[in-house]
């Protein structure tokens, strides 16, 4: 009967890194300015080096934002505030984020969602003043809109990411069009309901979900 293609974004059809370094920059900039009082531009260069190596452990990309700060600490040692960063290296954010993660979010008293809308407000800014720069800071992986544009399966996007960056992507940067009833982004329900809820529905009847 065919095939149905449920595909994560971030990390399988893009590499986002580099666009999600530069945003979680610019929004920890806007939640924490005092804290790059002072940080020149070859500072915030490190970070976003240092954000390539850490990226494997983000799910949800306002999580970017938490480790921009936390690298800022490690750095910075007279502006910690965490008990977590003194000594702190990259191998150990990657061994022990689960653990960090919840410790620095209760000690910086930040609040999930509030940072989830940040960095969506943020990404929208710079697409609205600079749609080409936020462009060019992704890219798709080689073959991925060939693979897209010409595939006989039924195609579905089950990201984390806001639904509305993924579009932006496929359209724009892929020239790939996936109709906005087969996009699931961030706030749509966990990965593993989602694929259940792809898997149950009577037009996927005889499909095999992949």
């Amino acid at each position: 009967m065919g095939d149905l293609y449920a595909l994560d974004f971030d990390g399988i059809l893009c590499d986002s890194c580099g666009e999600s370094s530069l945003s979680a920059v610019k929004a920890a900039k806007v939640r924490w300015p005092s804290l790059f009082e002072g940080v020149d531009s070859s500072s915030e260069e490190w970070i976003v080096d240092q954000m390539h190596l850490v990226r494997p452990v983000v799910e949800t990309g306002y999580e970017n934002v938490l480790l921009v700060r936390l690298l800022l600490e490690i750095k910075f040692p007279s502006i910690r505030k965490s008990s977590v960063s003194e000594g702190l290296v990259v191998n150990q954010i990657l061994e022990n984020w689960a653990g960090i993660k919840p410790v620095i979010m209760a000690e910086w008293d930040e609040d999930k969602e509030a940072l989830i809308d940040l960095f969506g407000e943020i990404r929208d800014e710079w697409i609205e003043n600079d749609f080409a720069s936020w462009i060019s800071a992704n890219r798709f992986y080689p073959g991925v809109p060939d693979a897209l544009k010409f595939s006989s399966s039924k195609i579905y996007i089950v990201t984390t990411k806001q639904s509305r960056f993924a579009d932006a992507l496929l359209r724009n940067l892929a020239g790939v069009t996936v109709p906005p009833e087969r996009i699931y982004g961030l706030g749509t329900g966990p990965k593993v309901e989602v694929l259940k809820q792809l898997q149950d529905m009577p037009e996927h009847k005889g499909l095999t979900l992949q």
